[in-house]
């Protein structure tokens, strides 16, 4: 019969120094000295912030292959180790510190988070982790307890990715709802929306429906009933939208700030009337509005600047480009708007420098930012006027411009300018920089695309600029 082979399993704190192999103390030597040679040896140094805990209990011998004439002797194991004192673990941290922590993560380990143990759920639910998150839905099926977890969490702003079932589960489900983005929403129908605003929902103040091409003028006679707080509406793409669509939004949506109306091609002076309030006994007009986007409404003429310089005096922000029936007529009425701080008139190409004389008249210094990019007729005198006027311009586009070295020259008189784009302006050359160098020493940022007359010299000298961050060089040289 083969000699028994014993390993000997020492539990973590048995010894505190090293032994010789022969050599054991905890127990009778006489009994296992011919099988000493014999055994496998593993040691268990224990933890050192455990050592003060363990008492010294005696070995546990466990054979590895028993002779089939003894029965087998098994001694009960070491009861384990205590558990860590109080305060050591991350479950002992007050709520309001896992809080704090959660709120740093993103969006998705926020909600891997919550499915650790009731403790962080309960913390990553906290509505101050969830602030400003706007929920993004694949809207398909029902789920109530869903939309009741979003209000838990406290979550008030939804992005529908996709629709297959009724918009009436979301304002439902989120009583207190204040974003609804359905931005490329392709299937959003009148129908659909007037079954969601088919009651009032004070709390929303932010709707957006660019590209849903199939809303008219009837869901917006829905949202001027039911949404009388809205404050933001972006229609940009809804090109069924017409005259009478915004005569329902002057007449319902009084505490409306920003209107987009990008590409709604069908909207004239007429309703640029009607949102001035030009047609008291009707509707009293968006008297409140701070930004009017009416990018490539080819329709609007003159008039409708006339309309907003009469009755929306509120609007600190005007897009115009694309616009191509306005002219340098028209740019008069805005300059007499005194709360005017930004105006885009990109690819206006009635606009030339009569129109920038016009806009610098009484009242056009208020103008921060302005946009004449792709404004051919635009060239040096407009930067000479523009330069009589506008002392407090801090951003420039003049993109594809016919300007050169004399009109870089005039700019020399804006020390407050921060950014300037001149890109593709084929004229500028090295000496128009050395100008800009002497003079703008505000400027942050420059955009010299496409200006193949400069050469590293003139690179050279505007990357001297104290203040200059950004400067757009691609195609600026030809070899």
């Amino acid at each position: 019969m083969d000699e028994p082979h014993l390993m000997l399993t020492e539990i973590p704190g048995l010894f505190t120094h090293h032994h010789h192999p022969h050599q054991y103390t905890h127990h009778h030597p006489h009994q296992y000295t011919h099988h000493t040679r014999n055994l496998s040896i593993h040691r268990y140094a224990p933890y050192n912030i455990h050592q003060h805990l363990q008492s010294a209990p005696a070995p546990v011998y466990i054979p590895r292959r028993l002779p089939t004439t003894i029965a087998p002797i098994i001694r009960p194991i070491a009861s384990p180790s205590p558990p860590l004192p109080e305060g050591t673990h991350i479950g002992h941290l007050y709520p309001e510190i896992l809080t704090m922590i959660f709120s740093y993560l993103d969006v998705r380990d926020r909600g891997n988070a919550a499915q650790v143990c009731t403790s962080w759920r309960d913390a990553c639910y906290s509505k101050s982790v969830w602030k400003g998150v706007e929920a993004k839905l694949h809207l398909r099926r029902s789920s109530p307890s869903f939309f009741q977890s979003l209000m838990k969490r406290g979550i008030r702003h939804v992005q529908i990715l996709s629709l297959r079932r009724t918009l009436k589960d979301v304002v439902t489900g989120i009583s207190n709802l204040e974003q609804l983005n359905l931005s490329g929403c392709y299937n959003v129908t009148d129908t659909g929306l007037a079954h969601a605003f088919s009651l009032d929902l004070p709390h929303l103040k932010v709707l957006d429906l660019s590209l849903c091409k199939q809303v008219t003028d009837s869901s917006l006679g829905r949202i001027a009933q039911h949404l009388k707080n809205l404050e933001v509406l972006e229609l940009g793409g809804c090109s069924n939208i017409t005259n009478t669509g915004l005569l329902l939004i002057a007449w319902g949506l009084k505490k409306l700030k920003r209107l987009n109306l990008r590409s709604c091609w069908h909207i004239s002076d007429q309703g640029i009337g009607h949102l001035a309030g030009l047609s008291k006994e009707t509707a009293e007009g968006n008297l409140q509005l701070e930004y009017l986007g009416l990018q490539d409404c080819q329709r609007l003429s003159d008039e409708s600047l006339k309309h907003i310089a009469q009755g929306l005096t509120s609007l600190k922000v005007i897009n115009l480009s694309f616009c191509i029936s306005v002219t340098d007529s028209g740019l008069k009425f805005l300059s007499k708007m005194p709360k005017l701080e930004e105006l885009n008139l990109r690819a206006c190409d009635n606009i030339s420098d009569i129109g920038m004389a016009g806009l610098a008249e009484e009242g056009g210094c208020s103008i921060r930012s302005l946009d004449v990019s792709f404004c051919e007729k635009i060239g040096d005198q407009a930067l000479h006027h523009l330069s009589q006027g506008l002392f407090h311009l801090k951003s420039l586009s003049l993109s594809s411009c016919q300007i050169s070295d004399e009109g870089l020259e005039k700019l020399g008189k804006m020390h407050d300018l921060e950014v300037l784009n001149v890109g593709q302006c084929s004229k500028i050359s090295d000496k128009g920089l050395e100008m800009l160098a002497n003079e703008l020493v505000n400027l942050q940022s420059i955009d010299l695309y496409g200006c193949t007359k400069i050469t590293s010299k003139g690179i050279d000298i505007i990357m001297k600029l104290p203040k200059l961050k950004s400067v757009n060089l691609g195609l600026w040289l030809v070899r």
